[in-house]
């Protein structure tokens, strides 16, 4: 049991995305639930609904912006996440192009695919970043 561990301890950071993503999803389900139940209570009295109240179904249910970039900046049409995103896989890809360079446990390649995928992982929040930016100005 503990070579299976030492071989595969890996496996338990993509594990962890996986359970704290579907208990994100879980909470959400959870609040969209709790809003019907009180725009209901609204409906019948006849009164007017709140525009927050109904601001919480406008969200999608599987909606993580509130885990990863805060409910401040999502709410108020700001950052969504993908700057922290740009600047962490850049700093993990130079990470792991050092460690391929100075070929740490004579592990070599597998760090270079390492800082190439996280370097393309990157590139590619950069461009979507960019992108969300000019259609933020075109909008103004």
């Amino acid at each position: 049991m503990e070579d299976l561990f030492r071989s595969y301890w890996w496996l338990l950071f993509p594990m962890a995305w996986f359970v704290i993503g579907g208990f994100s999803s879980w909470l959400n389900y959870r609040k969209q639930r709790e809003t019907l139940k009180l725009l209901k209570t609204y409906a019948d009295k006849g009164q007017e609904p709140p525009e927050a109240l109904l601001r919480v179904l406008d969200k999608p249910i599987d909606s993580d912006s509130e885990l990863w970039a805060g409910a401040t900046a999502s709410s108020s049409g700001g950052d969504d996440g993908t700057w922290f995103t740009v600047v962490l896989m850049g700093l993990l890809a130079a990470g792991f192009g050092y460690a391929s360079w100075a070929n740490m446990y004579g592990q070599s390649d597998a760090f270079l695919i390492v800082a190439m995928v996280l370097g393309a992982v990157g590139v590619a929040c950069l461009v979507s970043g960019l992108m969300k930016l000019g259609r933020r100005r075109n909008r103004s």
